[in-house]
């Protein structure tokens, strides 16, 4: 890894990214809308999915912004060339999440808590450039987790109806791609490993809560949150093997090691098939798009 990166971490850094991180644009039509089961006909899924996509525009705007408000700080023009590239990715995802969500609200969900998610990224403006970072890099985390899920285990969304399941790979490959920018960026600026915990714990917390409080929400207002089906749907999701919990939960523990790198998880191969057998769902932004 990069010389700005400390020694324990070099060992620890296999350098499983292969090549400059790209900007791709989605071609995806939202307009028409789609199923309000769209995931296999599983509510639980779907909402937890939405939930997730409603956090999207306020989120990747933050993460956007906590690692723009360190290029000024790095002197490595590789870092500062993935920085520009995770921005481009995360404004695109902002982009067609907002279509998403229009569509969502249009059939009557809501983003009930949008208005407590962006008090909480004002007051995020008093805090430091690293501890921003550190609170991007573990959102990233989550994320990145939620992305190999949904990319390695059929479980996750191999049910899902187009083109929502295109939209979700897409994003879990650029999440992939680009899960160690924050983190790097971090570390090239000095921070350091309480700081990272201690952020990663606050984090851990607010996204279970979040999420969890967002899914019940969709799930009421589309009156699916009593009924005895969905919460066997939830049961099936989170506790049966390579499911949400049993997934996530060797990933979430690997954090807390002291030489913790995000190649560790060697999973970028995951991407490749994706890119090479869909190359006609997007286009690479900077390149001619093809007739």
């Amino acid at each position: 890894m990069r010389n700005t990166i400390n020694m324990s971490q070099q060992e620890n850094s296999p350098k499983n990214q292969q090549k400059p991180l790209q900007v791709r644009q989605l071609k995806v039509d939202l307009s028409q809308g789609f199923s309000r089961h769209w995931l296999g006909g599983d509510a639980f899924r779907t909402h937890l999915f939405n939930a997730q996509s409603y956090s999207f525009p306020l989120g990747e705007q933050y993460f956007i912004d906590s690692v723009k408000a360190a290029l000024p700080l790095l002197k490595d023009e590789q870092l500062k060339e993935d920085i520009r590239a995770f921005i481009g990715q995360e404004a695109s995802h902002r982009h067609i999440h907002k279509q998403y969500n229009q569509q969502l609200d249009a059939q009557g969900l809501s983003y009930l808590l949008e208005g407590y998610v962006a008090w909480r990224i004002r007051t995020a403006a008093m805090l430091s450039v690293r501890s921003n970072l550190a609170i991007t890099m573990a959102y990233e985390h989550f994320t990145a987790i939620f992305a190999d899920g949904a990319l390695s285990e059929p479980c996750w969304i191999g049910d899902a109806e187009e083109p929502l399941k295109s939209l979700w790979t897409w994003h879990s490959v650029e999440e992939t791609e680009h899960k160690s920018v924050a983190f790097d960026t971090y570390h090239a600026i000095g921070g350091g490993y309480f700081r990272r915990i201690a952020w990663f714990l606050y984090v851990s917390m607010l996204f279970s809560v979040d999420t969890a409080v967002q899914t019940m929400y969709c799930l009421y207002k589309d009156g699916q949150l009593f009924k005895p089906k969905t919460w066997w749907q939830a049961i099936k999701y989170c506790l049966r093997p390579r499911g949400l919990l049993w997934f996530s939960l060797p990933h979430v523990l690997a954090y807390f090691k002291p030489g913790f790198q995000p190649w560790e998880r060697k999973n970028l191969h995951l991407t490749q098939q994706w890119l090479e057998e869909q190359s006609n769902t997007y286009r690479e932004i900077g390149k001619p798009a093809q007739t």
